[in-house]
């Protein structure tokens, strides 16, 4: 056995006595594990050679030796984990690009887990790694992290956690709010801080700030809860960020009418509704929703909780509603246009992709949470789908894809014929007929789903997606397997359009991993 200097041995016992402070697991977490070494940076015990790697690998080097990895036997799971600590300790949920990419990596691992040829099965995963390890270099690698280790504070005893983490970040103060939200951490399982988390994150709407903490959630399934702080505290630093001006100004109508609302119908006390809702019930409240002033629409969405109506039932009708959004849409207009979003695109950063990106985080967090993130959830889910149908007064009168004359195009179509003709739509980026065609699919055959997503899913890895390929892909994919029978696919019909629009924008890496796959 090797000797040990004497550096190690106090270096332990300083890792001992942190330990016995905070508890063990926090204490690796919070980067104190290594701190009597480098008390700057954290560190992440048996994974941190992999996240250095990713950290530090320009990624025209990459692919070859995640390959090489690959064949040694690291599996796309623990790549997986090591590129969210590398994300999160880089860009620490203040990043665009980023947190993107971050979002990406549990929706590229499904489908990993979808494909069923296993020369192909790693492909979204480098696909996400190459644009993880593009962002960290054009900012630096491990030279600009933005995570560092953080000392646990002193929580109040008069006051909910959770309120003094908002109030730390409504007063812009970062320091304090790290400082909160590792006391949180240090005293609370990974699902009590995430409850207390939150009451900062309700404290506003916008689709990044809901679906980071959401894919951070999903990610503690890939690191291990004792490395929950690490990705959570992403949106401590979100949402310190985005507390401007204009930002104050955009979520005050929020922090206005929630309370409200949770004290007119009692809703915290209340417990969870367990009431059954027939179809038609589903589709006149998602109806309802669509329609209503954002206000009215999270009134609607209180009272139905307040009534009893199951979590679940809410939650879909508030789907339907988002759904909408991506199949009226009329497509981007000449002043949203950016490289790779022409005028009629929808893929990418469009109203209908980020309605249903946030519904469906939403709807993720009400089911992890207590009480009080299920109802604070899917009050804001339809505060924000009515919100988002507001961005473009004309959703009400635009008509939902498949329309008639797409409709009537395609009757006539062999049906073993029509795969093979959805792709060709696909290829010739024509919404309209990819829509048609998958509803036609799904009319005669309801069984073919899985040959549906198998197309769709190749076409979310091949092409650059704007940064949402994987993230939407997902959020149609978990809809359609959560949704009754009746509403199932037009969520496929939505990601038809999606899939055609964004057709033609090849994937930085993804040519390179097929060579190396032989895929």
């Amino acid at each position: 056995m090797s000797q040990r200097t004497r550096r190690e041995m106090f270096g332990d016992l300083g890792k001992g006595m942190i330990a016995a402070a905070v508890g063990s697991s926090l204490a690796g977490d919070l980067g104190f594990v290594f701190a009597a070494e480098d008390p700057g940076h954290i560190t992440f015990g048996e994974l941190e050679p992999l996240v250095s790697f990713l950290q530090e690998t320009p990624p025209d080097k990459l692919l070859p030796k995640v390959t090489e990895k690959l064949k040694s036997g690291t599996d796309l799971k623990t790549f997986v984990a090591a590129a969210a600590l590398a994300n999160a300790r880089a860009f620490g949920g203040e990043d665009y690009i980023g947190f993107h990419t971050l979002m990406a990596l549990t929706p590229a691992f499904k489908m990993a887990n979808e494909e069923t040829r296993p020369e192909r099965r790693a492909l979204p995963v480098m696909k996400v790694l190459v644009r993880n390890s593009t962002r960290l270099q054009a900012l630096g690698g491990k030279k600009a992290e933005v995570l560092k280790p953080v000392q646990p504070g002193k929580l109040a005893a008069d006051k909910p956690a959770g309120e003094q983490l908002r109030d730390n970040v409504r007063k812009v103060d970062l320091a304090a709010a790290e400082g909160t939200f590792a006391a949180i951490c240090a005293h609370s399982k990974p699902e009590d801080a995430l409850n207390a988390l939150m009451v900062e994150v309700d404290d506003g709407d916008e689709v990044h700030r809901t679906v980071l903490v959401s894919r951070a959630w999903d990610l503690i399934n890939f690191v291990g809860t004792e490395r929950a702080h690490t990705l959570l505290r992403q949106s401590v630093h979100y949402c310190v960020k985005a507390e401007q001006p204009n930002q104050i100004k955009y979520n005050q109508p929020v922090r206005d009418m929630l309370p409200k609302l949770l004290d007119e119908y009692k809703l915290i006390g209340m417990k969870p509704g367990t009431k059954s809702a027939d179809d038609a019930w589903v589709e006149k409240f998602a109806n309802t929703i669509f329609a209503a002033s954002p206000t009215d629409a999270g009134n609607a969405v209180a009272a139905a909780l307040a009534e009893g109506i199951s979590a679940e039932a809410i939650g879909e009708a508030l789907s339907l509603a988002a759904n909408q959004l991506v199949l009226r849409d009329e497509g981007r207009p000449k002043n949203w246009v950016s490289e790779g979003k022409p005028i009629g695109s929808i893929h990418g950063d469009s109203v209908g992709v980020h309605a249903c990106d946030t519904v469906h985080a939403w709807r993720n967090l009400s089911r992890a949470g207590d009480r009080r993130t299920q109802v604070t959830s899917l009050i804001l889910a339809g505060y924000q789908v009515a919100r988002d149908r507001d961005a473009r007064g004309d959703f009400k009168t635009w008509e939902a894809y498949p329309r008639a004359d797409a409709r009537d195009a395609v009757k006539g179509i062999a049906a073993d014929s029509l795969i093979k003709e959805l792709d060709g739509a696909i290829r010739e980026k024509n919404q309209a007929r990819a829509a048609a065609l998958t509803a036609r699919i799904g009319a005669d055959n309801h069984d073919a789903a899985k040959d549906v997503f198998s197309l769709f899913r190749g076409y979310a890895i091949s092409e650059d997606g704007a940064l949402h390929a994987e993230k939407y892909y997902a959020t149609t994919s978990d809809e359609f397997a959560a949704a009754r029978a009746a509403f199932k696919w037009r969520q496929l019909i939505a990601l038809a359009r999606v899939t055609a629009s964004a057709y033609g924008y090849p994937a930085p890496g993804y040519k390179e991993a097929c060579e190396l796959t032989k895929s």
